[in-house]
């Protein structure tokens, strides 16, 4: 079995500790758009922590989500504002709120390729 660093908190200290979490396409989260958040993060003293979440469509489409994770509500919409996304409550939109839960969406999928300043790398749009 493969124990937990001690420096890193559990899913549900996560979702209790960082309520406030916007969503991302994983895809988004990549290459230079990683630095372009990160450099975000820094320029405004925002400190996050990162979760993954697989959203599941009507459909049946799964895609990889990035949970940015923020304790203040004023930084989880500053970062909203920059970069776009959904608001992803770990309460409601988690199946019955489990820490591991899957993300159930509504509708039919549709790809994002691009969200305010990111945009999808050219070698993951295929």
């Amino acid at each position: 079995m493969v124990k937990r660093s001690r420096g890193i908190p559990t899913p549900t200290i996560i979702d209790r500790d960082l309520p406030h979490q916007i969503a991302l396409p994983d895809d988004l989260c990549t290459d230079r758009n990683y630095t372009l958040i990160r450099r975000f993060l820094g320029e405004h003293s925002l400190t996050c922590r990162t979760r993954s979440v697989i959203a599941v469509w009507d459909d049946g489409k799964q895609e990889q989500w990035r949970l940015h994770c923020f304790a203040a509500r004023e930084a989880a919409a500053a970062f909203l504002d920059h970069f776009g996304g959904i608001m992803f409550d770990p309460k409601r939109d988690r199946e019955n709120g489990r820490a591991r839960g899957i993300w159930r969406r509504q509708g039919a999928y549709e790809r994002i390729l691009e969200l305010g300043p990111l945009s999808v790398p050219e070698v993951l749009r295929n």
